[in-house]
């Protein structure tokens, strides 16, 4: 199974017709259908139902889809890294995480080296913990920020000092708006939106429901979101109220959004995390050591200091 095949599959998955990736491949419409059927005749698997004017994946073609964006950005960034060597002050870094306003210590830092090493390109991925952990085990990113609490005791990591409060996001009209802080009993019998982070059934993984008790399980959880935006346009249209960290939507007197911390306050902290004995990329590298020196004044120590404290004593 060839790289070259694999990008010619995903540019048929993408475009949706043989048509026209080989348009985008630069290819001829023949050469292309020939490549994709050999893939499947080596694979022993049909990947594609064939229609007149389209193609549809099967679920062998999903799975091989999902792989093959896999192994073509790990080879992407393989690639990305060993042409870095030559030049220390260049290179790709790529670094996950949830979405949280403390990633702005991450965003100013890395304004700061784009005016020193503008060579350095930065990509970012939105997820969970659950998604972020994942891509970085694997190996296709090279940080990833946890919103804590989360189980984080397999890796390296640096606890960040910002801090981002809980509450609920909700309409201005919502008889709640009223109050400056939310209780738990204010919660019971409401429609709520809350991250599966919050579903989690590890509870040191769940700040939230530590927070509410032997209760949570009563909860109304009429709906679950990955990222905030689309949770707060079901808050906007009346579906619930979401249950978030302050500082991620927009409640600002043009908005029909307004967000009420949780009473008593509920704070979460956030951790960069990567690979025990990773082998960074120099840009990667550099990276991380600035981070440090910017942290150094208010630094937990990472695991791996304290495995060297270990070792010393």
């Amino acid at each position: 199974m060839e790289l070259r095949v694999l990008r010619y599959f995903l540019a048929v998955a993408r475009e949706g017709n043989i048509t026209g990736a080989a348009n985008f491949l630069h290819l001829t419409q023949p050469t292309l259908s020939r490549q994709i059927r050999d893939l499947e005749e080596e694979l022993g698997q049909q990947l594609l139902i064939r229609k007149s004017h389209r193609v549809a994946l099967t679920p062998e073609g999903m799975l091989l889809r999902k792989r093959a964006e896999e192994i073509i950005a790990m080879v992407d960034k393989t690639e990305s890294e060993f042409t870095s060597m030559a030049d220390s002050l260049s290179g790709d870094i790529y670094i996950g995480g949830g979405e949280t306003q403390a990633v702005r210590q991450i965003a100013e830092l890395i304004n700061r080296l784009r005016d020193e090493f503008p060579g350095i390109h930065y990509h970012l991925h939105s997820g969970n913990a659950e998604d972020v952990t994942e891509r970085l085990d694997k190996g296709l990113l090279d940080f990833g920020i946890i919103i804590q609490p989360a189980d984080i005791t397999k890796y390296d990591y640096l606890n960040l000092s910002d801090k981002d409060t809980w509450g609920v996001v909700m309409r201005k009209d919502s008889p709640l708006a009223g109050k400056n802080c939310i209780k738990k009993e204010d919660l019971l019998d409401l429609p709520l939106i809350c991250s599966r982070q919050v579903l989690s059934p590890h509870r040191s993984e769940n700040g939230f429901a530590d927070w509410f008790g032997a209760d949570f399980d009563k909860l109304d959880i009429v709906a679950t979101y990955n990222l905030l935006y689309n949770a707060a346009i079901m808050v906007e249209a009346g579906v619930g109220y979401a249950v978030t960290l302050d500082r991620l939507v927009n409640t600002s007197s043009n908005s029909s959004l307004c967000f009420r911390p949780l009473t008593p306050t509920l704070e979460s902290g956030l951790s960069i995390i990567w690979k025990k004995y990773q082998v960074f990329s120099p840009a990667a590298e550099l990276f991380l050591n600035r981070l440090k020196d910017t942290l150094a004044d208010n630094k937990i120590p990472t695991n791996s200091d304290r495995s060297r404290q270990t070792d010393v004593n």
